[in-house]
């Protein structure tokens, strides 16, 4: 390895740990504060508790109202995630093996979902004509529109990878449209599902707006409508506000890790080994 090799390396993993101190030290400030007394988590320092509180857990989901919450949040997570990258897909098979002029129109259609702003007036409309305002299943609905432009993305670049002669086996073999999905095209597709329904679930979970904008009754509102509710009335106790956070981020550090490993052999695995 040359002088100037080393540097790079170097440089790269300078970068690399800056980084992850940037992403590390606001969670572990606010897991240090969260089992700190109201005194000494009022001034959101490094040090550790003199005492674990682990009372401020148990005060936040009662207060709080989390049980709920998290419920709630874990419905409209779930759901939009279920529905979203299972059209994905069956559009992503689709549109990448039928390569007509309308279906690559759809595809690019589909697409500008990603980078298009949402119309909230229009949206509203919507949601109103068709009565789903203040319901769960109008969240639901609602996510899985907004999940399905990125999700037929992500799905449609690993389908393009799967050799097309899998497909003329299996019609030769006598799988018809639906067997062909379902039995040759969906196994191969876990990595990017996997990877897919994450990335949706991290989404639908850390959204603010569309809750606040669409959610009117406290019993429907999801986890982060509930720390912004919380922080408006415990805005000086730091340490339950910290606990509060601490309960909100934990499901999607869980899920995150236990993910994890199939993303990683999705990318490094390829789609098909033969």
């Amino acid at each position: 390895m040359t002088g100037k090799t080393r540097l790079r390396a170097s440089g790269g993993h300078l970068i690399a740990i800056f980084a992850s101190l940037v992403m590390f030290v606001p969670v572990y400030l606010i897991a240090v504060n969260a089992l700190k007394s109201k005194g000494e988590a009022a001034a959101m320092g490094v040090e550790l508790p003199t005492d674990l509180n682990w009372d401020n857990f148990l005060t936040v989901i009662d207060q709080g109202k989390l049980t709920t919450s998290f419920l709630n949040s874990m419905i409209y997570a779930t759901g939009s995630t279920v529905v979203a990258t299972f059209v994905a897909a069956l559009a992503a098979f689709v549109l990448s093996r039928n390569r007509t002029k309308m279906n690559r129109f759809l595809y690019f259609f589909l697409i500008m979902g990603i980078a298009l702003p949402i119309n909230f007036f229009t949206l509203t409309t919507m949601m109103q004509v068709s009565h789903l305002i203040n319901t769960r299943q109008g969240m639901i609905a609602l996510y899985a529109a907004m999940q399905t432009p990125f999700s037929v993305f992500l799905i449609y670049g690993f389908i393009e990878t799967i050799p097309r002669e899998l497909d003329e086996a299996a019609i030769i073999d006598g799988c018809g449209p639906l067997q062909l999905f379902f039995r040759v095209i969906l196994p191969l597709l876990k990595p990017v599902l996997v990877t897919s329904a994450l990335l949706s679930f991290l989404g639908v979970w850390n959204d603010f707006l569309l809750p606040l904008y669409y959610l009117n009754s406290s019993s429907y509102w999801p986890m982060t409508l509930a720390v912004y509710n919380f922080f408006g009335q415990y805005q000086q106790s730091w340490n339950l506000v910290s606990a509060d956070i601490v309960l909100t981020i934990l499901p999607v550090l869980v899920i995150y890790l236990a993910g994890q490993r199939f993303i990683l052999g999705g990318l490094t695995g390829g789609a098909v080994k033969g």
